[in-house]
Parts: C-alpha cells; sequence; structure tokens
C-alpha cells in the first residue's frame, strides 16, 4: 500500500515482526493488507484536497482505514483509536509501532470529500479494476473490466441494508416506549430477523433472494406502522422520531401495485411512483 506520497510501500521491520508475533495467523485486516497492497495510492485522490498549506494525513491511508472501519462496523472514534493503538491496523497501514494516529474528525472530513460529485462511484471503479488485477474480482463470461455492475450491487446493498436498519431502529426505539405492548404485537420472528444489525447477518445472495427478503422487509414494516396507529397503541408511540422515519424511508423505498400489493421500487419502475405506500 503506498500511503503516502514520499513513502514506500514496506512494512516497517518491527511492526512486522510484532504483528506476527502477536497473530501467527494473521488478522483480516494483515491478510487484506498482503493481499492488496496497492488498494489505493494518493495519486487516485489528485484535486480532492487543496495543494498549499501544510500536508496532512494521506488520503490514500483514510481511504484504507475507511475500508476497515466498514469492515469491522466501528464509528470515527474507535476507528481512530484503532489507528493510534491496534498492531494489526498499523501493519496494514504500513505504520510504525510509534506513529502516533489522528483525531477522529479527519474521517468524517474525508467522507464529506468522498461525497462530492462521483467521487464515490470513481474511487470504486479504480478499486474493483485493482481488485480484478489481483484476482480477486472473478469475471463473468463477458463481465467487463468496468465496475457498472459493482455499483448497481452495492447501491443495492444500501438500500437492503436502510430498510432493515430503519425497521429495527423503530423497533428499538418503541421498546423504550412500551415494551409490553411492543411485545404483544411483534411476531416472534421480528427479534430474530432484527435483533442484531443487518451488517452482522448473513445477507440473502441472488435477485430473488434479495426480492423476498427486502418485500418481507417491507411487509413488516407496514404491519408495524398499522399497529403504531390503532387505538390500543400508546399515545407516544406515534410520535417517535424513528417511526416518522420509517414511514417516510418506506414511502421512498416501496409502492403498492394496482391489486395493493407492496413492491419494491425499481430504479426504471415508472409504475412504481404512481401509488406510493401511505
Amino acid at each position: 500500500m503506498s500511503m503516502g506520497r514520499g513513502s514506500g510501500s514496506v512494512v516497517p521491520v518491527e511492526t512486522a515482526r510484532v504483528a506476527w508475533a502477536a497473530s501467527p495467523k494473521g488478522t483480516p485486516a494483515m491478510v487484506m493488507r498482503d493481499r492488496l497492497e496497492d488498494l489505493f495510492v494518493d495519486d487516485d485522490f489528485v484535486g480532492w484536497f487543496p495543494v498549499n498549506g501544510r500536508r496532512g494525513v494521506s488520503p490514500a491511508r483514510l481511504a484504507f482505514v475507511s475500508v476497515l472501519q466498514y469492515a469491522e462496523n466501528l464509528t470515527d472514534r474507535p476507528a481512530a483509536r484503532a489507528v493510534a493503538c491496534r498492531i494489526d491496523w498499523k501493519y496494514a497501514l504500513g505504520m510504525e509501532l510509534t506513529e502516533p494516529g489522528f483525531d477522529h474528525s479527519v474521517l468524517s472530513e474525508f467522507r464529506d470529500r468522498l461525497a462530492e460529485v462521483d467521487r464515490a462511484d470513481r474511487l470504486l471503479a479504480v478499486m474493483v479494476g485493482r481488485l480484478a488485477e489481483a484476482g480477486l474480482v472473478r469475471a463473468r463470461g463477458r463481465q467487463r473490466t468496468d465496475s457498472t455492475h459493482v455499483l448497481a450491487a452495492v447501491r443495492r446493498l444500501g438500500r437492503v441494508e436502510l430498510v432493515a436498519e430503519t425497521m429495527r431502529a423503530a423497533l428499538e426505539a418503541l421498546a423504550k416506549v412500551d415494551e409490553v405492548w411492543l411485545a404483544g404485537v411483534m411476531p416472534p420472528q421480528w427479534a430474530q430477523r432484527y435483533g442484531r444489525s443487518v451488517r452482522h447477518e448473513r445477507q440473502p445472495t441472488g435477485a430473488v433472494a434479495v426480492r423476498e427478503y427486502v418485500e418481507q422487509v417491507g411487509a413488516d414494516g407496514i404491519a408495524l406502522l398499522r399497529a403504531v396507529y390503532e387505538p390500543n397503541a400508546p399515545t407516544a408511540g406515534s410520535g417517535v422520531a424513528a417511526v416518522e422515519v420509517l414511514r417516510q424511508v418506506w414511502v421512498q423505498q416501496y409502492w403498492h401495485d394496482e391489486s395493493g400489493q407492496l413492491r419494491w421500487r425499481e430504479a426504471k419502475a415508472s409504475r412504481a411512483r404512481k401509488r406510493p405506500v401511505r
């Protein structure tokens, strides 16, 4: 990993020695480093930062930290602490053991820059190309060196996570309002379906399985919204912010067809915009 404009890609000897002594079988972060040494380089981020002033943290390093952060489901503070304290992360990032980390706010600022224009798509395209070069992304037939299909899959996964996490947040918020009432309206399978973050559960694969999953989540959300507005529901339930977020997300992500069946919105389904969820 070429982490800085002036630094090499070799892991410092002492960092490597201590890391492998502490974890002889390696950790995911260490394996990622060894398999994807040049996943990001600073030249990938030309134009993202002002050229004048004191040079900050390498953007290639921040990008790789963001990957590790997502893989371990960490917020910014624990991620920044891992950069400063964890030996396997220092190995993955090519850092000296005594090298300090950075303030957690730097990660948020990096994401703000990533969100500008089409930077996220372009960076993902670069990453997919390098994964293919490393033999970690398998080409299928004529399926291409470009990342269009990968971007589509990532966006779909983002929507799957959105609806499942929105449902989970609404359930947690309502449990704080009236746990007894919620237990009475909540089917047993909801505890298994929404008991943990969707990132920690096995995700459905294949178009059919994904559609079945999101439509099940959609039906669960409708059932919860109806229960919240029933006369015997707790008075404060309908005013819970997470419930209103659930309602708005369902309007954005689902629609009812002519027969009244709840459907998952498709990007090009113009009919889907005619009958939104109410």
